[in-house]
């Protein structure tokens, strides 16, 4: 079975959903420029990491109807100073993304940088 590409995962969403997809995307890439991506069809997200495997996972995108989350897989022991992190899991957390300015904020980076940081 083919792997589904970027441009058909995001098909299916808004127009603004799939900018704001693009936009998180491009500074996901802009911080871990040597990043594994991965569109995960089934699970509805696009996964960036050090490898294939789960544990490999740094952060990932996941679009919904009006905003995307990112997520990080060890969120619980990320510093998030100003409060960003949301989810209740043993683990995983998420930054609720729902305009390009919400991207802007450098806590955000702050977040993603440091995700990097754990998996190297």
């Amino acid at each position: 079975m083919p792997e589904t590409t970027l441009e058909e995962f995001l098909a299916p969403y808004s127009p603004p959903v799939r900018e704001l997809t693009l936009a998180a995307r491009a500074l996901i890439l802009g911080v871990f420029p040597d990043a594994l991506e991965m569109v995960d069809a089934p699970s509805k997200i696009i996964a960036y990491g050090t490898g294939r495997k789960y544990a490999d996972l740094v952060c990932a995108l996941a679009p919904f109807t009006f905003h995307v989350n990112l997520m990080f897989g060890q969120g619980t022991v990320l510093t998030d100073p100003v409060g960003l992190l949301q989810g209740s899991g043993k683990r995983a957390r998420h930054v609720k993304i729902n305009r390009m300015e919400d991207l802007a904020q450098p806590a955000v980076r702050e977040l993603i940088e440091e995700a990097i940081r754990l998996k190297r």
